[in-house]
């Protein structure tokens, strides 16, 4: 027997519409979850970019996973915005060759200039521009939705060249899924 997910909800005097979701009975095992991230609020000004006419901290948030399904030798982080007014998204922060042996990012672990992430863990290039973390920095007045989704794959490592696009490294990334756990939050400049 389904049953509906939450479709929407107010945050201040924002509404928010979200997909409708289902589930069965039994409930999916791999899981996402973040004591700074939540579908139900939105992100702090810590996630927030620090440019573009945002002025956040720029940190990525602490994350960690459980449940992830049998023969996963390395996980892959993805951040998307699909709601960017690009015509195509925004890649926010892409980490791959996590370790299978890890179930947790530390806070600030997308800061390329720490030793926070995961060793042999590679951060890719964002569509900011550089490596590592680039928070949300929607338009003023928007709300957009923040797609964090963890990929466990079938190889140790995902072999694309260092500069390799968001849509390159997505593409090769999905050729290896297992499997993925979503987190998805919000975010509006100044709310």
């Amino acid at each position: 027997m389904k049953t509906q997910c939450l479709t929407g909800f107010l945050l201040g005097a924002v509404a928010l519409s979200l997909p409708a979701c289902a589930s069965t009975p039994q409930e999916k095992s791999f899981r996402l979850s973040s004591p700074d991230i939540s579908p139900l609020r939105m992100m702090a000004k810590k996630q927030e970019y620090n440019s573009f006419g945002c002025n956040g901290s720029n940190v990525s948030p602490a994350i960690s996973w459980t449940g992830a399904p049998p023969g996963t030798k390395s996980f892959a982080l993805m951040v998307y915005d699909p709601n960017a007014p690009t015509g195509s998204g925004f890649w926010q922060w892409q980490m791959i060759n996590i370790p299978a042996s890890e179930a947790s990012l530390k806070e600030g672990a997308g800061d390329v200039n720490r030793t926070v992430a995961p060793k042999g863990a590679l951060q890719m290039r964002n569509d900011y521009g550089f490596y590592g973390y680039g928070g949300p920095c929607p338009p003023q007045g928007s709300v957009h939705l923040y797609e964090f989704v963890l990929h466990a794959l079938d190889v140790d490592k995902v072999s694309v060249p260092k500069d390799a696009s968001g849509a390159l490294t997505g593409f090769v990334v999905n050729a290896h899924t297992i499997d993925t756990a979503t987190l998805t939050a919000p975010f509006a400049r100044g709310l």
